[in-house]
């Protein structure tokens, strides 16, 4: 099989204040003068999808909700932070080391203008976003387009990646079966990633308030098909049209949580890639389980029975593995599941009850 990967991967931002930058003290002309400086790889298209608002110009864009006029052009946009993706690469190697590069580069831009980037999963400070000025009757036509447009204010609360990854040559039906696994079997993978134990300025009582939110009402997977292939009717979608011909094939996670160490993005793509040529596990879900994704978004793998299905997970994906490489990758994750809590929020959490100051612990 010939395996492609990408990355999006959401950015959130510290200001020279101190203070979370978001929607609420962020100017959009801020974060565009970090992204026009940086550079533009003429390389990368046509595989990069620029949209519609021309916001998506560059390896790097401002992510956001998007405001439009009555005549139904883009009037603004509130940000929320900035997005990096890389291109599509042939190795989960190429995939972590672009995304690694455009990271320095956007850390190093981003320096000059006071913000530093930080690996959170959900606004510490705010508790929802609600658009201003309110929407016009055409943005609210606008939302009835899709189950995502409706619940298009979530994601400006959440901060996470997109993990894609894609066979050539499989069939539309082989990837919508791919979808439906990695989304009845997404409670027990995300735990890997919790980083989100703050809402509201405070302790949250759990790991992912991202998971608790997010996913559910939003997406675990999404699958991009031609525009010829039998589409699934679902809320949230499992499916959507290939908006270029670079994303026909692509197979997208959306619910883990944002990881300051890359590599553990690494280990991610190799458990879908175990996933993807396991024969084993055979349960299958259009919709992510919200229930589930709730319990796990507080105990995470202080609960035995996570950790049973997590295991068994990881060990289904090992055995359908053969390089030594891919084995090698999914060790990070054995070691997380036998330290039970050694993930990124449980140190969160105590740096927070060492200083009771939430900044210092993000």
């Amino acid at each position: 099989m010939e395996f492609q990967y990408g990355i999006e991967h959401e950015i959130a931002f510290l200001n020279k204040h101190n203070q979370f930058a978001d929607f609420s003290n962020t100017e959009f002309s801020t974060l565009t003068r970090i992204i026009e400086a940086l550079p533009l790889y003429e390389s990368d298209y046509p595989q990069l999808r620029i949209g519609d608002a021309g916001i998506k110009l560059k390896r790097w864009y401002i992510e956001g909700y998007e405001r439009f006029t009555d005549a139904g052009e883009v009037s603004g946009c509130a940000p929320k932070g900035i997005e990096i993706r890389t291109t599509i690469h042939k190795s989960i190697e190429g995939a972590i080391k672009e995304l690694t590069e455009s990271y320095q580069h956007l850390r190093e831009r981003a320096k000059v203008y006071g913000l530093t980037p930080i690996a959170v999963s959900f606004n510490p400070i705010r508790k929802h976003f609600t658009p201003v000025p309110p929407l016009s009757d055409f943005e609210l036509q606008r939302r009835l387009g899709s189950p995502e447009k409706q619940t298009a204010d979530i994601p400006m609360m959440t901060y996470g990646p997109d993990l894609s990854i894609s066979v050539v040559g499989m069939s539309s039906e082989q990837m919508i079966d791919i979808a439906k696994k990695f989304t009845y079997y997404s409670p027990w993978l995300v735990p890997f990633s919790f980083s989100s134990p703050f809402f509201q300025n405070q302790l949250w009582e759990g790991l992912s308030v991202r998971t608790w939110h997010r996913t559910g009402a939003r997406p675990a997977v999404m699958v991009f098909l031609p525009k010829n292939a039998r589409q699934i009717n679902s809320t949230p979608s499992l499916t959507q049209v290939a908006r270029v011909k670079a994303e026909e094939g692509r197979i997208e996670f959306k619910a883990f949580d944002s990881c300051a160490d890359f590599s553990l993005y690494a280990s991610f793509f190799t458990l879908l890639k175990g996933l993807l040529l396991d024969n084993t596990l055979d349960k299958r879900a259009t919709t992510p389980n919200s229930q589930q994704h709730k319990q796990v978004s507080i105990q995470g793998f202080n609960d035995p029975k996570t950790c049973d299905e997590a295991r068994e997970i990881l060990n289904a994906a090992q055995n359908a593995l053969t390089q030594t490489a891919d084995k090698e990758r999914l060790e990070p994750l054995f070691s997380i599941l036998n330290k039970r809590t050694i993930i990124q929020a449980e140190r969160m959490r105590q740096a927070y009850k060492k200083t009771n100051n939430l900044i210092s612990a993000l």
